[in-house]
């Protein structure tokens, strides 16, 4: 297995159950499901802070609602979003 030189996105998603998924970019499975896209978000954040990723979170309807990044940023602006 090759090492990646990026850092893993994190997409918070919402389940055909009505609850919603943490999963790794490129994983087969999720690394967690919560009841709420409150809690998903939580962890999600945590885990690209730690691995120094993006933390990107999709609507109901599969649109990307919003995204925060938490490495090394090339872009030069500031994240507005929050």
């Amino acid at each position: 297995m090759s090492k990646n030189k990026e850092s893993p996105n994190y997409w918070v998603s919402p389940t055909d159950d009505g609850r919603w998924s943490v999963k790794r970019e490129g994983a087969d499975r999720a690394a967690n499901v919560f009841d709420t896209q409150k809690e998903a978000n939580s962890r999600a954040r945590d885990l690209a802070k730690t691995s120094g990723g993006e933390r990107i979170t999709q609507k109901r309807d599969g649109t990307i609602g919003s995204k925060d990044s938490y490495g090394n940023d090339p872009r030069s602006r500031k994240d507005t979003e929050h």
